[in-house]
Parts: C-alpha cells; structure tokens; sequence
C-alpha cells in the first residue's frame, strides 16, 4: 500500500495505490494524518489506483470525512473502480461521501 499527498488547486489530494486492508490501516493511518489541518481545503482521495478496501480502511476514509466537515471542508473521492463503488452503495458511503468516477 503506497500514499502520497499533494496540494492541487487549493485541494489536498491524498492518491492510494494498491490495497486497503487491514494489515496496511495503521500505516496509512499515520500517512492520512496531513489531511487533519484542512481548514480552508477541500480533500479529494485518489482511488484510481485503489485495488481493495476492507472495513478498517472505509472507517479510515470515515474518519477523514468527519474531520473535514467539522473544519468546513468536502471530502470527495474520485476514481473508485466498480467494485469499490458497490461496497460504497452496500454501506451506504456513497450518501456520505461525494464521489466522482
């Protein structure tokens, strides 16, 4: 599992490459925590190269999102495969989150 953070157009873009589970939350865990200071920034997660996501992994984006809104700032995903969009659907994440394919 590889992270990398940006700053685009005023947005901070966190890209995930490979997979999500649940040996690699505590890592991504820390790698996430540059998103904490958002305020100002909307945050955009990159799964376009995101091959899975287990339940911890959808807590962790949970987590994000709930941050971002207490500082006034959207949290949007972007490039999500079908797969990862059907368990977004099954858990209802796809009414949380604005997700962009």
């Amino acid at each position: 599992m590889k992270t990398t953070f940006r700053e685009e157009d005023q947005n901070f873009v966190m890209t995930f490459e490979g997979r999500l589970d649940t040996g690699a939350t505590a890592q991504v865990k820390k790698d996430i925590q540059v998103l904490d200071n958002c305020e100002g920034h909307d945050i955009i997660l990159d799964c376009s190269q995101l091959t899975y996501i287990c339940s911890s992994g959808l807590r962790l984006f949970l987590a994000v999102l709930k941050n971002a809104r207490s500082k006034g700032s959207q949290t949007i995903i972007s490039g999500m495969n079908d797969e990862m969009y059907d368990v977004f659907v099954e858990t209802g994440f796809d009414q949380l989150f604005k997700i962009c394919r």
